[in-house]
C-alpha cells in the first residue's frame, strides 16, 4: 500500500472517530447510506421489521436510496436515540413527537387516521376484575416514558388505589403472556395492540379503563432532511391509495393516513415533559 491512499483512509477514521467529519461524505460512502425509519417498540423488533415492510418499500421507491427499518429495546432508548439523530425518520407516539419537533428539530410528516388509546387489561377469569381490586398488586407497564404506560400512571394515581408495584416489560405482547400467568394483576397497553394480540389471548382479557383519544403514531422527519419533506410526504399518501398500502393499513387496524397539526401535538406538551425528565434522569 502506497503512503497516499494510508494517510487519506487514516485522516477519515480520525474525523469520524472524533466526531469532526462536519463535511458532507464521500459520494461512494452517501450512496451505500441506508435511509433509516426508527419505529416505536411497541411490539417485538421481529414484528416491527415485518410490519413495516410495505412502508420500507415505498419510501425506498420515492427516495431510489436503501431504507431500513430500526428500532431499539425499550421507548426510552428509542427517544434517547431520536434525539441522538439516529433515525432519519421516528415514527413515535404524541407526547414523544412533541418532544422531538420543541427539542431536536424533527418535522411532522403525517400519522394515522385511526383512533389512539391506551387500555388498562386484566385477566378475564382471574381475580382481579374490579379497579379495587388492584390494590396491593403489581401492574405492567411498557416503559417508563412510553404513551400507554404515562397515561396508566396518572390513571393510577387518580384511582388512589394504594401499594401499587409499577414494573416494566418489553412489549405488549408480553403484558398478556405475564398477565394470564399470574405474574401480575394487570397491564397497560395501546387498544391496538390488543386487538393485534392472538384471538385466543384476546378472548382471555377483560379491559378495566381505556384512554380517551390520544395523538398515536406520528412520522417525525429529522430536519437535516427537510428538503425531502414534501416529497416523502405525497409518497406516503400515495402508498395508503395502492392495493398495498390498504391491505397494509387493514391488517394493522391503521384507518389510512391524515395530516398532523402542531396543535394536536402542542396537547401532548404535558406529557412530552415527562419523557425529558426520563431522560435526564438517566432511567
Amino acid at each position: 500500500m502506497t503512503k497516499r491512499p494510508f494517510v487519506r483512509l487514516a485522516a477519515l477514521c480520525s474525523a469520524v472517530l472524533c466526531g469532526l467529519a462536519a463535511t458532507a461524505p464521500l459520494p461512494a460512502l452517501a450512496e451505500e447510506q441506508a435511509f433509516r425509519i426508527g419505529i416505536a417498540p411497541h411490539t417485538s423488533a421481529r414484528v416491527i421489521i415485518e410490519q413495516y415492510q410495505p412502508v420500507r418499500r415505498a419510501v425506498e421507491a420515492a427516495l431510489g436510496r436503501p431504507v431500513e427499518i430500526v428500532t431499539a429495546p425499550d421507548f426510552t432508548a428509542f427517544a434517547r436515540r431520536a434525539v441522538e439523530q439516529d433515525y432519519d425518520i421516528a415514527v413515535t407516539t404524541g407526547h414523544q413527537a412533541e418532544m422531538l419537533r420543541k427539542d431536536a428539530g424533527y418535522l411532522p410528516l403525517l400519522t394515522y387516521k385511526s383512533d389512539f388509546r391506551a387500555v388498562l387489561v386484566t385477566a378475564a377469569k382471574g381475580p382481579y376484575r374490579t379497579v379495587q381490586s388492584l390494590a396491593g398488586t403489581t401492574v405492567l407497564g411498557l416503559s417508563p416514558s412510553s404513551l400507554v404506560t404515562l397515561w396508566g400512571q396518572h390513571w393510577l394515581a387518580e384511582q388512589k388505589l394504594p401499594n401499587i408495584q409499577l414494573r416494566y416489560v418489553s412489549a405488549a405482547d408480553s403484558v398478556a403472556q405475564l398477565i394470564l400467568a399470574g405474574d401480575a394483576s394487570a397491564g397497560f397497553m395501546s387498544l391496538a395492540n390488543r386487538a393485534k394480540l392472538a384471538p385466543e389471548v384476546q378472548a382471555q382479557l377483560s379491559t378495566v379503563a381505556e384512554s380517551r383519544s390520544m395523538a398515536g403514531r406520528v412520522y417525525m422527519l429529522n430536519g437535516k432532511q427537510a428538503t425531502l419533506a414534501e416529497p416523502l410526504r405525497k409518497a406516503l399518501f400515495a402508498f395508503g391509495e395502492t392495493a398495498e398500502g390498504r391491505t397494509y393499513f387493514d391488517a394493522n387496524q391503521l384507518g389510512g393516513y391524515r395530516p398532523v397539526t402542531d396543535e394536536e401535538l402542542e396537547a401532548m406538551e404535558p406529557l412530552a415533559d415527562e419523557v425529558r425528565s426520563v431522560l435526564k434522569a438517566g432511567k
